[in-house]
């Protein structure tokens, strides 16, 4: 059995010197003025380039956010002395270079991190180092991984604890008697139907119900869902799952999400700017799946972070071996799945968070590169020219 999620066939079967910036936050934003579409229209694939761009860099104009504060001084990037010169590759039968990916994709910016030196970092359509472009499903993996703080600073037990011991809301509903890893491995059993540009799926249900501001709304829509399959027996892509994960968070933590992104990674690790994330309501629950917004740069600290194994300043912040566990596949009823924690293990022990349009953090630990990307392809699965695992395999291979 097989499902297509992002483009990819779903078989079932700190390394840097410390140094003090100033916080982007403080300069005014470049982008702040620009015309921008509608929510709707974004998951539609229904904006032109243009607008589309200017959408993709000011999603904050969307809908309420809450900051994901960054310390006073950030983790200085420095140049690796050889850097990424044009190479070749295969992709679907075809031959292209570095240029061809680069515009057929239509990436907006793009940095690669070899041994804890920036060895490429270029942006387009209009970007700079300023710029803080969306991350649709790219924060699922973040979110998930606060999971796994959470569970060392002994706000949840255990990844085996009950999600009703903390979501007492869920009892009686298709989340009773689901585990917190089964809510990581989109093994709920809850059914779902993420067809972005469907207007009657789920997924643009749950769209619907962010758009109203309601408080409550989104988790109210998870709790009405029916049950597809027992807890732990299929896997199921839902960016609603991600959504009860961010609740999780927040109740066992007692604090705002992004409050505990900003205390546990984001000024420790060293962030060069403020971020932004999606609320469901004026001051409510961040969403769990998307609606992150941050620098080119700092999405790439996440993933030299994942390749440090979680340790920030000599401190493990992650349970022994989670970040293994978290970016490897999993048996779910019987049957091998191509998906972790919310992290897509990928070719060559590599992994990577992806989010839709063309958004990447590509972490491959055997070669020490860390690629953060960002996309604006038409819509948001389907268009990519090339494909991205074949562009990021050859892409560790030149800087070899």
């Amino acid at each position: 059995m097989s499902i297509d999620v992002f483009g990819r066939t779903i078989v079932l079967t700190s390394l840097f010197a410390v140094g003090p910036t100033l916080p982007a936050q403080e300069l005014p934003y470049p982008h702040r003025d620009e015309t921008i579409g509608t929510v709707r229209q974004v998951y539609d694939g229904a904006l032109f380039p243009d607008i589309q761009v200017n959408t993709f860099r000011n999603i904050d104009r969307l809908f309420p956010t809450r900051a994901v504060h960054a310390g006073i001084s950030a983790s200085k990037l420095t140049n690796r002395k050889e850097q990424l010169q044009n190479f070749r590759f295969t992709s679907r039968e075809k031959e292209y270079d570095l240029y061809d990916f680069l515009s057929l994709n239509r990436v907006s910016g793009i940095i690669a991190i070899k041994d804890g030196e920036v060895a490429f970092e270029e942006y387009f359509l209009g970007n700079t180092n300023k710029t803080k472009w969306m991350s649709m499903s790219v924060v699922k993996s973040i979110t998930a991984t606060l999971v796994g703080m959470a569970i060392k600073d002994g706000h949840i037990g255990s990844i085996d604890d009950a999600l009703t011991d903390y979501l007492p809301q869920f009892k009686g509903s298709a989340y009773d008697g689901v585990t917190v890893r089964n809510l990581l491995q989109m093994a709920s059993g809850a059914e779902w139907n993420e067809t972005y540009t469907d207007p009657n799926s789920d997924r643009r249900a749950m769209l619907e119900a962010q758009i109203s501001q309601q408080p409550g709304e989104i988790l109210a829509l998870m709790a009405n869902l029916d049950r597809a399959a027992e807890p732990g027996t299929r896997w199921n892509y839902s960016t609603g799952e991600t959504s009860v994960v961010g609740a999780l968070v927040r109740a066992a933590t007692r604090r705002p999400v992004a409050d505990y992104l900003s205390e546990k990674i984001w000024i420790p690790y060293g962030m060069e700017s403020e971020a932004r994330w999606w609320l469901e309501s004026a001051d409510g629950l961040e969403i769990g799946g998307s609606g992150l917004s941050a620098t080119l740069r700092d999405y790439a600290r996440f993933g030299q972070f994942m390749l440090a194994g979680g340790v920030i300043n000599g401190e493990e912040t992650l349970p022994q071996g989670w970040v293994d566990a978290a970016t490897t596949s999993k048996t779910i009823g019987g049957e091998r799945v191509e998906y972790g924690y919310m992290w897509w293990p990928l070719d060559r022990g590599a992994y990577a968070a992806i989010g839709i349009f063309g958004q990447f953090i590509y972490v491959h630990p055997d070669s020490r590169l860390v690629v953060a990307m960002w996309g604006a392809q038409p819509k948001p699965v389907g268009t990519d020219a090339i494909d991205e695992y074949d562009f990021f395999n050859a892409l560790s291979k030149a800087l070899e």
